[in-house]
């Protein structure tokens, strides 16, 4: 059984904000891929205009809850309906690509080598045979 797309993000490894991060990298990826068909690329893209434009279906003078979530829930379903309508081939493209950044964290250089450090072996030149 092959995993839906939404399966392809891990997030039981990682937290809500380093998922949403991962998601919006994976998007911003497919919108610059040429494979991703231009009409696909119109949904988040509508999604985001939507979201900031002064027209809104629910305004939030009159709603103020509901006038907030309807503006992400248009997101949410725009980006989400992208995402989904991508080839699954191309999302897990992006994906392993991005998953493949090592991180990593910044260690300062010890002061002198360490025994453990030293690799004994004689120098030649590889072009002599």
């Amino acid at each position: 059984m092959t995993p839906k797309k939404d399966d392809l993000i891990d997030s039981q490894n990682s937290g809500f904000f380093q998922d949403l991060v991962l998601r919006v990298k994976v998007l911003w990826r497919l919108m610059g891929d040429r494979r991703v068909n231009f009409l696909l690329k119109l949904l988040p893209l509508f999604s985001l205009i939507y979201l900031i434009s002064p027209i809104d279906l629910l305004p939030g003078l009159t709603l103020p809850v509901i006038g907030a979530l309807d503006d992400a829930a248009v997101v949410w379903i725009g980006t989400s309906l992208f995402m989904n309508l991508v080839p699954e081939g191309i999302v897990r493209e992006h994906l392993n690509a991005l998953q493949r950044v090592v991180s990593g964290s910044w260690r300062d250089a010890p002061e002198e080598p360490q025994p453990d450090d030293i690799i004994e072996a004689d120098a030649r030149d590889p072009d002599e045979a």
